[in-house]
């Protein structure tokens, strides 16, 4: 029985679908105008392990992730570098993809982006405003008046009086309260703008994700997911806004993933202090940085450390140096009775993985058992069992040799050459070149085993 962690109730909660054996997902996806950091990598992992485990337990799952492709980041960004803001969004959406599937990160069912949503904006903009829930300044900005939404605050457990003595209005500010958030901006002079019916501008942060999830997935679904940073005032808003126009409850389940943390601070852009997914796999292997954030539960603060991740590379090398050399055998993780229904039950307590992969290391030293007692079957069956169990978060998805030698990248006919070099010195009994060449591969990071007449090699 599947229990998460639910932002809205802060307690866990038995999931029960709104139609049996479906689930609909939606989560906030990135604002495309720079590389993604770890944050973001993040959240893309964490919300796709929880797509692979609904999917392996039997649920039709309809993945939502948005892109946001047009705000303040984006045009400052776009006007600093003298391109256009298509030019800019195109790049690093095709660079997010990158990582994400560098990272082992499967695409959404669908990724609807800002720009293509207008229309939709404008329709629930209309329906706030015919309902008394949205007002036209006289600036013409289109405003949300949180006053008129009972239940305001609801997500984050802030009372409404008290986010109100804690803000301030600008001199200058059009809003009417000052916890009223902007559905439309006006057009300003050297922006992108679209004509509405309140005259040209943009739209507004909070309202894309109202709009885009319930043209994707209707106006009730099942889970709503992001960073937990988005919490308040985002995921607050869209509530407001999502069960303001359509009069019924938004989500059901909010899930929220914990920060990045660096020295005690949360990994953010602004703050200046983080580590985009293509310097950190620079450095070492996507999978290892992938298991880096499976090794803390998702909604804990991961910290980011240069230990941390040499810690999750050695694990994961531990698990492919024992996955070498076995034809493993086609298992269905569902029918093991030893192991899976421990690996189950970390899932189904709010998808526990740090639980789970310590099941997996439980198989990986059943299997290390059977290889010293040269059971090959049974050994077959644990690497089986391991690959199945792995795919579920996203791991193993490499060859054992693949990730060993790093690749298979240009260095490795080197390397082989040096090996076959070393195998003929100590053919020849030439222990010294033999020596030499071993030496030569060390300071190379590379690590060679002997065994069974055969010389195997991988990289540190």
């Amino acid at each position: 029985m599947l229990k998460l962690y639910n932002t809205l109730t802060k307690q866990k909660d038995v999931f029960k679908p709104i139609e049996p054996g479906k689930v609909k997902m939606y989560v906030c996806g990135m604002t495309v105008y720079d590389l993604c950091h770890v944050g973001h990598a993040r959240v893309m992992v964490v919300f796709d392990v929880v797509t692979r485990y609904l999917r392996a337990s039997g649920y039709d799952v309809t993945y939502i992730r948005n892109i946001t492709d047009i705000d303040d980041k984006i045009i400052k960004r776009a006007a600093e570098n003298g391109e256009s803001i298509q030019q800019l969004t195109e790049r690093y959406i095709a660079e997010m993809h990158h990582d994400a599937a560098a990272l082992g990160v499967l695409p959404p069912d669908h990724e609807p982006r800002a720009t293509d949503a207008v229309d939709a904006m404008h329709r629930m903009i209309q329906t706030l405003i015919d309902k008394g829930l949205a007002y036209v300044a006289d600036n013409g900005d289109v405003y949300y008046d949180v006053s008129e939404f009972e239940g305001y605050g609801k997500l984050s457990g802030r009372h409404i009086d008290d986010l109100r003595a804690g803000e301030r209005v600008a001199v200058n500010e059009a809003k009417a309260d000052p916890l009223d958030f902007v559905l439309w901006k006006a057009a300003k002079p050297d922006e992108p703008s679209w004509d509405s019916p309140w005259g040209p501008g943009r739209p507004g942060w909070h309202i894309e994700c109202s709009a885009m999830s319930a043209d994707s997935l209707g106006h009730h679904f099942d889970i709503h997911g992001g960073g937990q940073d988005l919490q308040f005032p985002h995921h607050e808003n869209e509530i407001a806004q999502s069960e303001g126009a359509h009069g019924c409850q938004y989500v059901n389940y909010w899930m929220h993933n914990g920060f990045v943390r660096i020295d005690d601070e949360k990994m953010s852009k602004s703050l200046g202090n983080f580590f985009t997914v293509r310097e950190v796999i620079g450095q070492y292997p996507a999978e290892a940085v992938r298991y880096f954030i499976l090794s803390s539960h998702y909604r804990s603060p991961l910290n980011y450390a240069d230990d941390q991740l040499e810690q999750a590379k050695t694990a994961l090398t531990r698990f492919y140096h024992s996955l070498r050399g076995i034809e493993p055998t086609t298992i269905d993780w569902h029918t093991d009775t030893e192991f899976a229904p421990r690996f189950r039950e970390a899932m189904d307590d709010d998808f526990n993985t740090p639980l789970a992969l310590s099941v997996l290391a439980d198989v990986r030293q059943a299997l290390n058992k059977a290889r010293e007692l040269q059971d090959t079957a049974k050994s077959a069956h644990l690497a089986g069992l391991l690959l199945s169990l792995g795919e579920v978060l996203g791991l193993f998805s490499q060859s054992a040799d693949a990730f060993l030698t790093g690749g298979g990248d240009g260095a490795a006919a080197d390397i082989e050459l040096l090996i076959e070099q070393r195998n003929a010195a100590r053919a020849a009994k030439d222990w010294a070149k033999a020596d030499e060449i071993r030496d030569q591969l060390t300071a190379m990071d590379i690590v060679l085993e002997d065994a069974a007449g055969k010389t195997v090699w991988r990289k540190i």
